[in-house]
């Protein structure tokens, strides 16, 4: 039997079958396919699209669609598999007006397990990615994020126009690093204590929100309170959330906590990420999260252990130093981040966006 003809079309359809080694979807059901070149009978070029900033395992797929093409086209030698990015997102933001992707919680069922932490080092690895980020300290009760992030700098309110050409007047966030910030943090004295009830809590989220001008992300992280508060009320009828990271330590009381921030987030239809294991190591113990997880049936997005230099780099203001190449917390904060993108990318391929939760 001969051979099929070597083609555009012929070679898109070889390549649509083949199940990508990450998130195991057919590169047609995914939509990584952007478009393939056939130069004559021992030459062609595909092109790749990734919904992620980081995809681990290029060069797997590369090979796996060379010996794809190979086996169908024996006549074919030369075969380049180029790369873009475009990042996937739900719009989270579109309700409200905001030009971004992927909203993400990051919240912990109990207090003093290194949550805003876990929430500024997700953001600028993200950002040291490629991808473009923002960071917003909901933790209205302890805001934390301006020092983890070395800045005491304040908002200011400018004039824009709207998409209408009407002027409006909205907040510019605070950079740090690249990294767009907002906390309450910017509006209080350091020693002042914030003494709300649910609705001011409410309307002070949605003006970190709806009323500043973020421009174009594609992620942009929430700190949020510990514990099972009316933030993630206010967010879960407010945004269209991508998903929620929870954070806890290793030892048993802290993940029993974090099963409650689990259910929580589910119970108000937001989708949970995974969990990740802070200050992993000999003093809480390791792997408590791995195992929760298993229980939960959500992932691990990684391990972060037991290490001075996140202390020194958080006391002193300077945590975006923690990604610097040779530093050993460096390999396990990009892990989180890359996890935490690709399982955000897996929620988009496998399942449409949910409609808005309706609190009776």
């Amino acid at each position: 039997m001969a051979n099929a003809e070597l083609n555009d079309t012929n070679l898109k359809d070889c390549l649509s079958s083949i199940a990508d080694p990450v998130f195991e979807k057919t590169l047609s059901a995914s939509g990584f396919i952007k478009s393939v070149t056939v130069a004559d009978s021992s030459r062609v070029s595909v092109e790749i699209e990734l919904p992620v900033p980081s995809y681990p395992k290029e060069s797997e797929l590369s090979e796996l669609i060379q010996a794809t093409i190979q086996q169908k086209f024996p006549e074919c030698q030369d075969i380049s598999v180029n790369y873009s990015i475009n990042i996937r997102g739900k719009q989270s933001g579109g309700r409200i007006g905001l030009n971004v992707k992927n909203i993400i919680a990051v919240g912990a069922g109990k207090g003093g397990v290194g949550k805003s932490t876990v929430a500024a080092c997700l953001a600028y690895a993200l950002q040291k990615l490629g991808a473009r980020v923002g960071l917003v300290d909901a933790d209205v009760y302890g805001p934390s994020i301006p020092h983890l992030v070395g800045t005491r700098e304040k908002p200011v309110a400018q004039e824009f126009q709207n998409k209408d050409g009407q002027a409006v007047t909205r907040i510019v966030p605070v950079e740090a690093g690249g990294l767009k910030v907002m906390s309450m943090a910017f509006f209080v004295e350091p020693d002042q204590a914030v003494i709300w009830r649910g609705p001011m809590l409410h309307k002070a989220i949605t003006q970190f929100l709806q009323d500043t001008e973020w421009g174009e992300l594609d992620y942009l992280i929430i700190d949020m309170p510990p514990g099972t508060g009316d933030v993630s009320l206010t967010l879960s009828q407010l945004i269209d959330l991508a998903g929620a990271v929870v954070v806890c330590s290793p030892q048993q009381v802290a993940l029993l906590d974090a099963v409650k921030a689990v259910q929580m987030f589910r119970q108000v239809k937001i989708p949970v990420l995974g969990i990740v294991e802070n200050m992993s190591g000999d003093i809480f113990g390791r792997g408590g999260a791995q195992e929760k997880g298993k229980e939960l049936q959500i992932p691990c997005l990684g391990e972060i252990p037991m290490n001075a230099e996140i202390r020194e780099k958080s006391d002193s203001g300077n945590i975006s130093e923690l990604l610097t190449e040779g530093l050993e917390s460096q390999q396990y904060l990009m892990k989180v981040a890359e996890n935490t993108a690709i399982e955000i990318a897996r929620t988009l391929i496998e399942k449409p966006s949910r409609p808005p939760l309706e609190i009776l």
